[in-house]
């Protein structure tokens, strides 16, 4: 692995409910080391953002959480530890898919898209001590081998199903490694106008109009502009009306 120091300690469990809840538990109990990552061939307890589940075969995809110390960020700025795991993803797909025949886009505000359907899924939890970050676990789901996602089927995609081939989940793990690294390394820089133009040119739905649902059922049409530091898409309803909204505020229709 052509990495500094994230992946250079692997802790594979061949079965675990979740490795986000793997991962948080070691920090309260063990002085990890930075970049330690956990992963697993099944995941039988999964979450997803919103209290959702990530259901995954049994080792076909890769299902991992990376341990991080980003002492030297804001937690107004924490959304970038998003940002940069989604680029990180991102050109990892670009650098086996060919970007003339995939649609491949980042959709806020933790999915990973190719030709409109899911491929991969991020979920951060953040230890704070004294109002500032200590410690991070990034879950990531990506789909890798699987061929069927049942009541899925519509919204997700693999890598397999989409390549007609299989892939070696080993080499994806390495490479996903080193783009993580590579733009954790950026952050770590402060290069946050870099990370945040390169996160909004692979925007899903960026400067177009796009049907939403508010937490109470309404339903709303508005242009994505941006997505703020801390997180919240940022829509534009009217020429003098723009709304910031969170996870729990706002869902696409599509």
């Amino acid at each position: 692995m052509q990495t500094l120091f994230i992946g250079k300690n692997l802790l594979f469990l061949h079965e675990v409910e979740s490795t986000n809840t793997y991962a948080m538990n070691l920090l309260r109990n063990v002085n990890v080391i930075e970049g330690t990552i956990v992963y697993t061939d099944n995941q039988t307890k999964g979450r997803g953002q919103r209290g959702t589940v990530w259901s995954s075969n049994i080792g076909q995809n890769i299902i991992s959480s990376i341990i991080l110390k980003p002492t030297f960020l804001s937690i107004e700025n924490s959304f970038y530890l998003s940002k940069i795991t989604a680029l990180a993803i991102y050109d990892l797909l670009t650098d086996i898919l060919t970007s003339s025949q995939y649609d491949i886009k980042i959709k806020w505000p933790n999915d990973i898209l190719v030709n409109q359907q899911k491929i991969a899924g991020i979920l951060i939890e953040t230890n704070i001590a004294n109002t500032a970050i200590k410690e991070v676990v990034i879950g990531i789901g990506f789909n890798v081998n699987q061929m069927r996602f049942d009541e899925f089927e519509r919204f997700a995609t693999s890598l397999k199903l989409l390549t007609a081939h299989d892939f070696d989940r080993e080499l994806i793990l390495n490479l996903l490694c080193e783009k993580i690294e590579k733009w954790y390394l950026k952050l770590k820089q402060q290069k946050l106008a870099f990370i945040d133009a390169s996160y909004l040119a692979v925007l899903f739905g960026m400067n177009k109009t796009m049907p939403f649902t508010d937490s109470v059922g309404n339903r709303f049409k508005g242009e994505i502009i941006g997505v703020s530091n801390n997180g919240k898409l940022k829509i534009q309803l009217s020429n003098t009306v723009e709304k910031e909204c969170d996870m729990k505020e706002v869902k696409f229709l599509i």
